[in-house]
């Protein structure tokens, strides 16, 4: 029986140490991990492709929590389903779940409601983030990247422009990109109409 480890963060600020020695300590031999959204697709999880892949019948899948696999149920049920169909066995760091001390049936069972559980909270982060963006923005904050440009840049641009000179030409002179003289313009257009 070979032991095998998978982690994940969610993004790259985040850092997968704490997880990777709770799967040392686990005594796992090997140990894959990746820097990507819980949401993403399993295609985009290239180390969870490649741990899935070397799992074989008899084998232990270790992981600290099931949301590691993925924040839907059904993404949850069908890896799951799939680990538990090639004969391999499932663990969660967290204490949750183990395969190999349960029957299928309740395995199942709670992958179902630890999958619900994970899509809840996934949507409840979603509403939370999207309320207090409103109220920011009800307050005056600005989201977005910061401007690199000033009026007098506009100013500038705009009169370039009403001389007939193109993009690549103000913005050579300017130091700017070509996009973003374009961008600036087609701004000042639309808040003049």
């Amino acid at each position: 029986m070979t032991i095998i480890g998978y982690w994940r963060t969610s993004t790259n600020e985040q850092d997968g140490e704490r997880q990777i020695r709770s799967l040392n300590v686990a005594h796992c031999q090997k140990i894959y991990g990746d820097k990507i959204t819980g949401t993403s697709g399993y295609g985009d999880r290239p180390e969870l492709s490649k741990c899935l892949d070397e799992l074989k019948d008899g084998d232990l899948f270790i992981c600290e929590e099931l949301s590691r696999l993925g924040r839907s149920m059904v993404e949850m049920l069908v890896r799951v389903n799939e680990l538990i169909e090639r004969g391999v066995y499932i663990k969660t760091l967290d204490g949750r779940l183990d395969t190999s001390l349960m029957p299928d049936e309740i395995v199942r069972l709670i992958v179902s409601v630890m999958g619900y559980a994970a899509e809840m909270e996934l949507k409840n982060i979603k509403t939370r983030t999207a309320e207090g963006r409103a109220v920011a923005q009800s307050r005056g904050v600005k989201f977005g990247r910061k401007k690199t440009y000033d009026e007098y840049q506009v100013a500038e641009i705009m009169e370039k422009r009403s001389q007939g000179q193109g993009y690549g030409t103000i913005a050579r002179t300017l130091g700017m990109s070509r996009s973003m003289v374009q961008r600036i313009i087609q701004q000042e257009e639309v808040a003049a109409v």
